[in-house]
């Protein structure tokens, strides 16, 4: 979107900049397919994509561009999955 990036594949993982708040959740609870990957001054989620399903996959991708375009423009688009 613009100058800003929301995902970036590195080698066999994808790296999504998810809420701060899940991704702390994630690395916690699910840490062989969430680590934290440093950019700038913060991190974003190191993802194991064969760890996850198609759906979990799609609602992460959702979450991390929703993080960066305008929330009018976000609250516009339904949430992968729901009608």
């Amino acid at each position: 979107m613009g100058k800003k990036s929301f995902a970036l594949r590195w080698n066999d993982r994808v790296v999504l900049k998810l809420d701060k708040a899940h991704q702390e959740l994630l690395f916690e609870i699910r840490p062989e397919t969430f680590q934290k990957f440093p950019v700038g001054t913060s991190y974003w989620s190191y993802v194991a994509l064969e760890d996850l399903e198609l759906e979990e996959l799609s609602d992460l991708v959702f979450e991390a561009w929703s993080s960066i375009v305008p929330k009018k423009v976000s609250r516009t688009v339904p949430r992968p999955g729901l009608p």
